[in-house]
């Protein structure tokens, strides 16, 4: 790969991180759906750039079935959710901001620490992607564990999703085709059934907070 290639690449993968960030902290629900649209957008970018430099043309089938699904489709799915359930609140956070940015801080230092020994190793991977990649991922799972509510949890299942893609397509040049849309098949239909799952939760307790389900345990 060229050095503007890598350089190209370090940069979507620094945004990336950027908005991972940008999520863990964020408070609005919407802007979450339209960051989560931009972060799809920066992976579609980086696999357009790897599949430029390295001429395999999956790669960019990859790209455009990125785009279709993470930046148009599933943040429309998740307008109208938000709009079919009158979600007016802020996102409602287990741990306060600054606790949390310090979490996440300690989780990239140990994200780049485990993916070092692998990135040395593959010749393919520029310096630190592997790490980002990772550090993304952690963060996306992180987001997951301190939300209450269901919808910032699907967008956090779905950045993590987000963050293999990047890391498949910097790392190894991406996946087999039968592979990436299996992937995309599982992920739409995982969609499709956490919609149906708020709306139950909507209907059953009047609330999206799902500590609510505790209350099942006891019945």
């Amino acid at each position: 790969m060229s050095s503007i290639s890598i350089q190209l690449i370090n940069l979507f993968a620094a945004f990336l991180l950027l908005l991972a960030f940008a999520m863990l902290v964020q408070r609005r629900i919407i802007n979450l759906v339209h960051m989560y649209a931009l972060q799809g957008l920066t992976v579609v970018a980086a696999t357009s750039v790897v599949a430029y430099v390295t001429n395999q043309e999956h790669l960019y089938y990859t790209a455009a079935i990125t785009l279709v699904l993470k930046v148009f489709f599933i943040p429309w799915i998740l307008h109208r959710l938000i709009k079919r359930l009158n979600v007016r609140w802020e996102i409602e956070t287990l741990i306060n901001i600054p606790s949390t940015m310090l979490v996440g801080i300690v989780v990239v230092v140990f994200a780049f620490n485990l993916a070092l020994p692998v990135s040395k190793l593959s010749s393919s991977v520029s310096p630190g992607t592997l790490g980002i990649a990772l550090a993304c991922f952690l963060l996306s799972f992180m987001m997951m564990i301190t939300r209450s509510k269901a919808i910032p949890q699907v967008i956090s299942f779905l950045s993590m999703e987000n963050a293999l893609v990047f890391a498949a397509t910097s790392a190894t040049y991406g996946m087999p085709m039968v592979v990436e849309l299996g992937i995309a098949l599982d992920v739409l239909v995982g969609v499709f059934i956490l919609g149906l799952f708020m709306f139950q939760i909507s209907e059953q307790f009047e609330s999206l907070d799902i500590s609510h389900l505790e209350s099942l345990k006891e019945e």
